[in-house]
């Protein structure tokens, strides 16, 4: 099967070393070199200069001090059709704000299906610009992040979300709710 992929790179970030990939429509890839279901390297022209992956990098360096949905560069994630009709969900959750898996799975006409929601939430390519950290358990607890739950507080304590912490977060100590 051809790679609708065209271009990739490797890049610092304020959240760790991160590869992006691309396609001809849009930014398609943004893993943490950490990241559950991180999908390698293949060998495509390395293009950290491209505007697509610079705004990209901009974007996450801001992302802590921004005060609203930012302007994104052009999106063309690759998967399902339930996985993007999932992931253009995401994009509907306001900065600040959080849903939960049932919620979306309504949204969606079946709230049978917030299992596999969850499964294409997980999946989500494009990390933090998707913002799959939104999404929390029914009772506003975290579950679980591709990037890790160290990651997903960062990102939902930058953007002033309300939600339950577990009390076995890598450097906690004590169980704090919010």
């Amino acid at each position: 099967m051809k790679t609708p992929f065209v271009a990739q790179c490797h890049l610092p970030t304020r959240w760790g070393p991160m590869l992006m990939r691309r396609t001809d429509r849009g930014l398609a890839g943004l893993w943490s070199d950490t990241q559950a279901h991180h999908p390698g390297w293949l060998t495509l022209p390395d293009e950290p200069q491209h505007p697509w992956f610079q705004q990209a990098l901009q974007l996450l360096e801001d992302w802590p001090t921004l005060r609203g949905d930012p302007a994104l560069p052009p999106l063309d994630p690759q998967g399902t059709d339930f996985q993007r009709q999932v992931w253009a969900l995401l994009l509907q959750i306001p900065r600040g704000g959080h849903s939960s898996y049932g919620a979306l799975a309504c949204q969606l006409g079946d709230p049978n299906k917030s299992r596999a929601v969850g499964a294409a939430v997980g999946r989500n390519p494009i990390g933090v610009l998707v913002p799959c950290h939104r999404v929390l358990g029914a009772d506003g607890s975290l579950t679980g992040y591709a990037g890790g739950l160290a990651m997903k507080c960062a990102l939902l304590d930058a953007e002033g979300v309300d939600y339950r912490r577990p009390s076995a977060l890598p450097g906690q100590q004590s169980l704090e709710l919010a």
